[in-house]
Formats: C-alpha cells, sequence, structure tokens
C-alpha cells in the first residue's frame, strides 16, 4: 500500500499545479529590504567573541519574495571593513551576483549599495557574505521565494551554522600549518598509542607509509552549532497531526549535517530551490550550501527532535516541533576513526590517488559515505586481540529503499538514507537542442599543507573557462582527494546525471564524495558575464578550489572599473601568505622556528641558541616551491651559519668526539663553523619522513633525514633529526594548549635540555 503521506504529497502537487495554470495574473510589485551591516558580540561558545549582525540578528534576516518581484535591497555597511552579499541559487544579472572583484567591486565601509534584480524562480535559497571570511562570524541567512501559489502547510525557514570562537583568520592560519589542535579538541587524533591500544597498530603504520595524515572529517573543531542563531530551537505551535515544512539551508561554513527526525520519516520535496517528487527516508546529509525542503509530521501532542547532527559527530543541536513531552531523536553513534582508516589506506595508492574499486560504479552519493569512508558501527573500537575479528565487518549490500551501499553493521541495515539517485524532478529537464562543449575535472587536494585546488590548479594559476550562449556544457568532476567536496556554480542550476534519464534533478550544488565521478550538465543561457565555480567548504574554496566561467564576447561590466587590480584582489586569497612560529626555551638553550608559506611557496628561519660558547649558536634559511600535486617535493635555496667552540677532548653520549673529523662523504666537517650559502631539495618519504639534500657553494654536501610531530598519545610528540655531518636530535613535545606546551629534547651539539614551548 503506497505510504499515505507520499500520496498527500503528490495530491498536493497535481492541485497546486492545476491552481498555477489557473492563477490571475500578479500585478508586479517591488519588494524592498534595508540591511544593516554591523559589528557585535556573541556569546555562543565559552566567550564573548566579535560577529557581525544584519539589523541586529544573526542569522541575517529572513527575506521572503513571491515569484514575479522585483528585489530592492538596500546594504548599509557600518563596518570598518569591507563587505558583499552573494544570492545564493538565484538567476539574477550577473553584476548582482555580488562576488567582490569578480561581479562588483566589494561595498566600502560606511556606505550604501544597492541590489535590484527580478525574482524569476521559486524555492528555498539563502544569502551570504562572499568577502574574506565574513560568512564564518554570522553574514548568513534564508532567502526565500514563494510560488504565487504555495501549498497551505505550516512552513519553518532553517538555517543551520556553526560557531567557533576562534578567529576564522587563526581557524585558516591553523589549517595551512598542518596543526593538529583541533583533533586534539575532537580526541580523534589517532595516535600510535591509541592504534596499540585498539589493536590498529599495522593501520596506523600503512596509513603513515602511504604518506597520510590522520583520517580527517570535518576540518575545523567548533564550539557549537545553531539552528536560527540557537542550539536548542523550540517551535511549540504545532499540535498532532500537523505536517510541517522545514526550509532548510546549510548556512555552515565548512560543516555537513546529518539530519533525523524522532517523530518518523522524514519526506523530501525540494533541493537547491527545485521540486523532486517526494521520497520518504530516515535520514538525510545536507552539504555545505545546500538546501532541502522536507516535510515532517507531528505524531502526538508531544515534542518531537529535529536532530542536526555534524559530520564527525562531535555534538549537535534540536529544533523541537510541538509541545508536551519530548520525544528524543536518536543519537547518532561516535565515528571508528581507525575502522575508517583502514577502508582509506585501501582506497589510495603509493602515489597519493584514490584507487576506484573494480566493478564498483561510484557517484551519487549511492555509496553511502557513512560507511565507505569510516564505517559505522556502534560501540568503543575494539581492543587489542579481538580486533581481528572485529574490525572490519561483512559488507551488506543496499536494501531496495535506500541504495545506501555497503553498510556495514548489522543495526541499521533497514535505515533508508537520502541519495542523489533516488532524486526526481516531477517535470522533463532535458536540456534544449544546441552544441555541447564537454569539460572535465579532477578535485585534488593536499590535506598535509592544506591546498584545495581542481586538477592542482588554484583559482589564481587558471585562466576563465570561455563558454558561449547557447552551448550546452557537461562538467565529468572525479574526486581524487579524500574529502567530500560541494561544488556550487553561480547563476545557473544543473542537471544531475543520476539515473533518472529526462527526468534528472536540478540543483546548483553537488556534493562529490572521495572516489566518486559524477556528471552535471548546464544551459548556458545567461547573456553574459563571470560565474564563479568553486567548492562551498569556505577554507577550501579560500584556498584557490574554484574556476571561472565566463561568456564570450561579454560586455564590460561597469561595476569592474579597473579589471586588473580587481583580479590581483580576486588571486590574492590563495596566494595568501601564512605564518607560523615555534619556539622552544629548555635549560640548554632556545631552538626554534619562523615559517611564512603559502600554497607553493615557502620561507623559512631556524635556530638553534645555546647558553655558552661551546653550544654555539646557528640559523638556518631556505626559501623554495613546492612540486607535483602532493607537493613532497621541495628545491630550496639557503643559507646557513653556525659557531660554536669546543674542547677536542669531549665526547658525545656515543663516546665520539665532538671535534670537528670528516663527514660521512668524506668531506671536512663543518659543524663547528660554517658560513655558507646552499642549494637543496627536500622530499617526503614513505612514514612522512622528510629527507634533505643539500650542497654549499664550497662543495660541500649534506644528507639528512627528520621528522617532526610524530603523535605517540593523544598530546605527546616526538621528533627526530640526523644527518651525514654526524649532528642528530631527538626529543617530545607534550601540548599543553594550543599555544602552550612542554618539551624536551637531547641536541649532540647542545645536549640535554628540558623546559617549555610556544607555538604561535
Amino acid at each position: 500500500m503506497k505510504n499515505i503521506l507520499t500520496a498527500f504529497l503528490l495530491i498536493l502537487y497535481t492541485v497546486a499545479s492545476a491552481q498555477d495554470k489557473k492563477e490571475m495574473k500578479v500585478p508586479p510589485r517591488t519588494v524592498r529590504y534595508d540591511l544593516y551591516v554591523a559589528d557585535t558580540t556573541v556569546t555562543y561558545g565559552k566567550k564573548t567573541k566579535r560577529a557581525i549582525a544584519v539589523n541586529g540578528q544573526i542569522p541575517m534576516p529572513t527575506l521572503t519574495f513571491t515569484e514575479g518581484d522585483t528585489a530592492l535591497i538596500y546594504v548599509h555597511n557600518k563596518l570598518n571593513e569591507e563587505t558583499s552579499l552573494h544570492w545564493h541559487g538565484l538567476f539574477l544579472p550577473n553584476k548582482m551576483d555580488g562576488v567582490p572583484f569578480l561581479t562588483q567591486m566589494p561595498i566600502k565601509p560606511h556606505s550604501t549599495y544597492v541590489y535590484k534584480f527580478p525574482i524569476v524562480q521559486h524555492g528555498t535559497h539563502w544569502y551570504h557574505s562572499h568577502s574574506e571570511l565574513q560568512e564564518q562570524i554570522g553574514m548568513y541567512g534564508a532567502f526565500i521565494i514563494n510560488k504565487k501559489k504555495e501549498w497551505d502547510i505550516p512552513t519553518v525557514p532553517i538555517v543551520i551554522s556553526e560557531w567557533t570562537d576562534m578567529k576564522p583568520e587563526e581557524v585558516h592560519r591553523r589549517l595551512k600549518n598542518a596543526d593538529d589542535w583541533f583533533a586534539i579538541q575532537k580526541g580523534t587524533t589517532q595516535s600510535y598509542a591509541e592504534a596499540i591500544g585498539t589493536g590498529h597498530f599495522k593501520t596506523k603504520l600503512s596509513n603513515e607509509w602511504k604518506r597520510m595524515n590522520a583520517m580527517d572529517v570535518s576540518d575545523v573543531y567548533y564550539d557549537t552549532f545553531l539552528i536560527n542563531g540557537k542550539n536548542q530551537n523550540v517551535q511549540p505551535q504545532f499540535k498532532a497531526g500537523d505536517k510541517v515544512r522545514l526550509r532548510i539551508a546549510n548556512g555552515g561554513a565548512s560543516d555537513y549535517f546529518w539530519l533525523s527526525y524522532s517523530g518518523g520519516k522524514i519526506t523530501v520535496v525540494a533541493t537547491d530551490g527545485n521540486d523532486v517528487e517526494p521520497v520518504e527516508v530516515d535520514r538525510l546529509i545536507i552539504a555545505v550550501s545546500e538546501t532541502y525542503d522536507v516535510v515532517v509530521t507531528i505524531p502526538e501532542n508531544k515534542s518531537y527532535e529535529f536532530l542536526v547532527t555534524p559530520e564527525d559527530r562531535t555534538k549537535s543541536a534540536s529544533l523541537w516541533l510541538g509541545r508536551g513531552e519530548k520525544v528524543s531523536a536518536k543519537k547518532l553513534p561516535k565515528l571508528k576513526y581507525f575502522a575508517g582508516m583502514k577502508m582509506m589506506n585501501d582506497m589510495m595508492d603509493m602515489g597519493g590517488n584514490m584507487v576506484e574499486m573494480e566493478g564498483m560504479k561510484m557517484q551519487n552519493q549511492v555509496m553511502d559515505m557513512n560507511t565507505v569512508m569510516y564505517p559505522e558501527v556502534t560501540g568503543e573500537e575494539h581492543r587489542k586481540g579481538k580486533a581481528k575479528k572485529a574490525e572490519m565487518p561483512g559488507m551488506q549490500m543496499p536494501n531496495d529503499q535506500s541504495m545506501a551501499g555497503m553498510n556495514m553493521g548489522t543495526d541499521n541495515s533497514d535505515i533508508v538514507t537520502l541519495n542523489y539517485a533516488m532524486l526526481r524532478a516531477p517535470k522533463k529537464t532535458t536540456l534544449p537542442a544546441g552544441p555541447w562543449k564537454e569539460l572535465k575535472f579532477d578535485l585534488t587536494g593536499n590535506m598535509n599543507r592544506y591546498v584545495w585546488t581542481l586538477d592542482n590548479k588554484t583559482v589564481s594559476e587558471s585562466d576563465k573557462i570561455l563558454i558561449k550562449k547557447g552551448e550546452n556544457v557537461r562538467i565529468i568532476l572525479y574526486n581524487n582527494s579524500m574529502m567530500r567536496h560541494p561544488m556550487h556554480l553561480h547563476g545557473h542550476d544543473f542537471r544531475l546525471v543520476n539515473g533518472q534519464g529526462e527526468y534528472a534533478p536540478m540543483k546548483n550544488i553537488i556534493d562529490i564524495m572521495p572516489m566518486e565521478r559524477d556528471t552535471i550538465e548546464f544551459a548556458a543561457r545567461e547573456p553574459g558575464g563571470d560565474w564563479f565555480f568553486h567548492c562551498h567548504i569556505l577554507y577550501h574554496m579560500m584556498s584557490g578550489m574554484g574556476r571561472v566561467f565566463s561568456y564570450e564576447n561579454s560586455a564590460p561590466n561597469p561595476e569592474i572599473p579597473n579589471p586588473k587590480l580587481a583580479q590581483r584582489k580576486l588571486f590574492s586569497d590563495d596566494r595568501e601568505f601564512h605564518p607560523m612560529a615555534r619556539i622552544g626555551i629548555e635549560s640548554n638553550g632556545s631552538d626554534g622556528q619562523i615559517m611564512l608559506a603559502n600554497t607553493r611557496y615557502r620561507f623559512t628561519t631556524e635556530w638553534r641558541v645555546g647558553f655558552d660558547k661551546e653550544m654555539g649558536y646557528e640559523t638556518e634559511s631556505h626559501f623554495g616551491r613546492y612540486l607535483g600535486r602532493n607537493q613532497w617535493l621541495f628545491p630550496y635555496i639557503g643559507w646557513d651559519f653556525r659557531k660554536r667552540t669546543i674542547d677536542p677532548s669531549d665526547k658525545n653520549i656515543f663516546g665520539q668526539s665532538v671535534a670537528p673529523g670528516d663527514n660521512l662523504f668524506g668531506q671536512r666537517n663543518t659543524k663547528n663553523f660554517r658560513q655558507v650559502f646552499h642549494l637543496g631539495l627536500q622530499y617526503t618519504l614513505p612514514m612522512l619522513i622528510v629527507a634533505d639534500a643539500s650542497v654549499d657553494h664550497k662543495g660541500n654536501v649534506r644528507f639528512q633525514l627528520s621528522r617532526e610531530d610524530i603523535p605517540v598519545s593523544s598530546r605527546l610528540r616526538f621528533q627526530f633529526m640526523v644527518n651525514t655531518d654526524k649532528e642528530y636530535m631527538a626529543g617530545l613535545r607534550y601540548i599543553v594548549t594550543k599555544y602552550f606546551g612542554l618539551s624536551t629534547h637531547y641536541d649532540s651539539d647542545m645536549g640535554y635540555g628540558a623546559g617549555l614551548t610556544l607555538n604561535y
């Protein structure tokens, strides 16, 4: 028997469609909003922090229009910095799209800018700042466009977001510097002690042998998660039997969210502002910037939890629908990172490329990310001695309803999870006749250095992609990285080729999981302009993961009076240099490092200063460029100066004389004095060991092996260095806070020391 709710919704669609045909013409109207952008402070987390509010609120006001209106939006920038607003998912004139330095110049501080455009579509959309990292601190809101005849059903616009007490610039800097403080906060460092304790030592070794860092699910640790600005949002106005439409937008900067409901099934009726045939599921995952319209039922006069859980499952947020006794949704179990790491090891080869599984077509989320990348098995990680049998449960093929794929546990085989293959448009979506242009992109990235690219090129390293008005564009995307990427096309909807033939759904966001190969198609029907195509994870986009589609023979954009200056500003995002510093102060002296690095280049200065002349002092500086997609190769030029005065009779802990002698190449050792320029080459070996070969201007050759931050336990790190000049070092560092640690090490020149290390 067909589900009653689904039948009801299909009837609503039929009636609404018939009414639309009979609808009388509505006189055109202009709807004006005044948006005042200003600094504020909030206490969403543990501390009071700066945020940006619009009209005094976070999220920004919900803007509501009806198809056929004209939007007139005055943006009054009260900030001391530039800003902009992008109307996500809207079809509008290019100069109104709101991308600073691409479609307009940014809105200057203490000035007003007017956006005006026709409303030619309907559905659930949202809007946000496209300037720097402002989206992370409050600049996001719902943009709702009603049909001329909407359903007569209670509706609640929902904007999901996350909050961190850390400044977003600091978040970005830490990601760029491979800082693992976020993993410590989440309890997901996947250290060797944890691997041994859970019987996954071999898995950890294999992971590092392939030069991979610990498995990552969501890049950033967040202090809290929000639904319309609240962690616990209560909507008590609903009663038993009510059907409620939730118009949901993921306004988060970097988190995917699982959506589940304690009152029964969730019926998906639209995505990215486009209707789909109703489909019932138990849960769905909403990608960054994606929107879904769903319908839920209030079974009894109780309060039912609509649970929002970030992909890493660290915390959650709740929307309570109805009044009375609370009915909680089942919490999602913790992730089993080592089981996921084992799967990940099998999916990647030694060259850092994803290995497509033979006979298994990865596309359209048909294989549930939750089971492919981090198998969902309830309970704790298995302890040593019990892991062999249980660490990889038998794979189950999907049930007929969910096509969720490879469910890795026995407790969730009946859970129906939405995937793109289940979405079907109510009307044919075939593109109009015209010539075709086909493009292929590999989604590429480097988690070690947090570089995200298409075909290993950032926005600033690539040319605009020229398209012609009237042609159809097919884009084939292959995710050759270990992260999901929500790819968004500005100003256009695209067909998501998903096995539904002529009824393929229309979207403007596609979530592409690792190892997936997906196809999208769109009709180039805009009159002209430059349109951004990018990953909507904010920190991926700022790292350069995108392209610009440009219509050929477009007229100059009057909003961009100086195109060359605008291009330099646009490119500056992924070219930005990020600083890092580590300063050790121990009983035998001080050693440390200062680094400036961007996508390709790095400048580093290291020093070691002893407390007496026998320990001496040394400074070494390198400037170079990373090569290759994985950036394992780093040629550099540098300068090295050192000096110390020693007693020739002194010996090190191995009984060797500390007096200069020959190095391992038979050349005179210069470890007591050198002042040289050198050329060198660093290469990352398996186990993440860095091999460094250099030759100075006097012909002396040095070869060195080193590694920093080997995760012994969740907070304890080991490092070592040894080279052919018979210099060596080994040490431990215990991370106390994000800026402070306790450290100890032995250095062949400076001896043993203990103290503290400051990190930035």
